[in-house]
């Protein structure tokens, strides 16, 4: 399947205004932020908090075939999807990171 249609099977996310990932010291490393061209991720993101509770490795590889066709572009040009290469690094073994969500109001 494509992303376009793992999309259509996770939760809807209109409640969130964004995702704030943790590192295990409680430091802020990234916000996904419910906006165009940032909404497929925040998606991806809060379906693995929800199922794993954070973004450990087994998550990363799980949201590594959410993402589909574009894990494999990631791995061809590193630096061109950051919120994949952030699972990459993960499922490769760096830290895992919590997910903080923050309500739209």
């Amino acid at each position: 399947m494509t992303f376009a249609d793992n999309l259509k099977q996770l939760p809807k996310i209109s409640h969130l205004a964004a995702i704030d990932l943790l590192d295990a010291e409680g430091n802020m490393v990234a916000t996904i932020e419910n906006k165009q061209g940032q909404t497929g991720s925040l998606m991806v993101y809060n379906h693995l908090g929800q199922i794993y509770g954070s973004i450990t490795p087994e998550a990363a590889g799980k949201g590594l075939e959410l993402y589909a066709e574009h894990t494999e572009d990631a791995r061809a040009h590193p630096g061109k999807h950051p919120n994949i290469d952030r699972l990459l690094a993960i499922e490769a073994g760096a830290g895992a990171l919590r997910v903080k969500h923050r309500f739209a109001t």
